[in-house]
């Protein structure tokens, strides 16, 4: 069989999947947009198939791409794990790493099992916290790079965004609030920005919150939401429907951000290597060189 599979064909395609469009995957790699679509034309003249489906409002992939998609992501994968391994000047050291929980088990992770499996002579050493404890940590110099929950009007220049939500107050459908008595709040602890976000809401006014738990755990505070212990307050992420989202009660709730963030003195290659990394995966340009 004479066909080859295009490599940077194979990534282009990756890169319109992971950023939604061919104008913004060429943005991502530096190239025009022809350049992107003429990639794709050379694989679909290999596999003889249409691997975009070109239809306003439609998918973005034809059957044949999907499927090609999953293996592409493979493939890149290889790649870039065997140009890592043969590298002349392989990464090694230890990442000191802050993430919330609910951070544990998403994207990030995945790019952390990526990375590792490319710098294998890498360490990285994972501490779980609350968003302004990790921001205490980060600041004192206790870890490099810190996963973290922000305001959204609180994003910082050089911080990654991975992506965006809304905080929701909630409570149990079986959860009478009521009039003119402390409302029974839910807290993640004593540095709880979401707590620290009420408190300072409620200043100067009527409204009271009452701190009746402190859980350190998102699925605890979803726990005692159900159980109805109080009132919480709680990104769209974790939202489901056994749960009431009150409306027009409390003051309205601030948007908010995921980002990665990361010490201004950090000087480890590897921690700068995984940085780059990350921007990478969500689409931002690389925000800091790795010497």
């Amino acid at each position: 069989m004479a066909e080859r599979l295009d490599i940077e064909g194979l990534r282009a395609l990756v890169a319109i999947s992971t950023h939604g469009g061919v104008t913004r995957a060429a943005e991502h790699l530096a190239l025009s947009q022809p350049a992107v679509s003429h990639k794709i034309k050379r694989l679909e003249t290999v596999l003889d198939c249409e691997l975009l489906a070109r239809r306003a409002g439609g998918p973005l992939f034809t059957e044949a791409g999907t499927r090609l998609l999953e293996y592409a992501r493979r493939m890149m994968d290889l790649h870039d794990e065997a140009l890592a391994a043969l590298g002349k000047k392989p990464l090694a050291g230890t990442i000191r790493l802050g993430m919330t929980e609910d951070t544990t088990g998403g994207d990030v992770a995945r790019i952390l099992g990526k990375f590792t499996r490319l710098h294998p002579d890498t360490k990285v050493s994972t501490r779980i916290g609350q968003s302004l404890t990790l921001s205490d940590w980060l600041s004192s110099g206790e870890i490099d790079i810190a996963v973290i929950q922000v305001l959204r009007d609180d994003v910082l220049r050089d911080d990654i965004v991975l992506y965006e939500d809304r905080l929701h107050w909630i409570k149990s459908h079986d959860l009478p609030l009521k009039p003119n008595a402390p409302v029974p709040f839910l807290a993640f602890d004593q540095n709880c920005f979401y707590k620290h976000w009420a408190q300072a809401q409620s200043d100067g006014t009527e409204l009271q919150f009452e701190t009746v738990l402190e859980c350190p755990s998102v699925s605890g505070i979803l726990a005692a939401t159900r159980a109805g212990l109080g009132v919480a307050l709680m990104n769209g992420l974790h939202v489901s429907p056994d749960i009431e989202v009150i409306e027009g009660v409390f003051p309205e709730p601030p948007a908010i951000a995921y980002v990665a963030r990361s010490n201004p003195k950090i000087r480890s290659d590897a921690a700068r290597a995984l940085l780059n990394e990350i921007a990478t995966e969500v689409g931002r340009p690389t925000v800091m060189r790795v010497a």
